[in-house]
């Protein structure tokens, strides 16, 4: 399950709701962003 993010007001827009509009539920916007997880890289030794 994916969760998206809106870009003007931040808030999270689950995966399902998505699949039927491309439109955040709180303030309408457009655009809609999956946040990634920053990854750590280690050096081997």
């Amino acid at each position: 399950m994916t969760a998206y993010k809106c870009f003007d007001c931040r808030k999270e827009v689950k995966d399902e709701y998505v699949k039927r509009k491309v439109r955040c539920p709180f303030c309408g916007s457009k655009i809609l962003f999956k946040p990634r997880t920053i990854s750590s890289k280690v050096k081997a030794e």
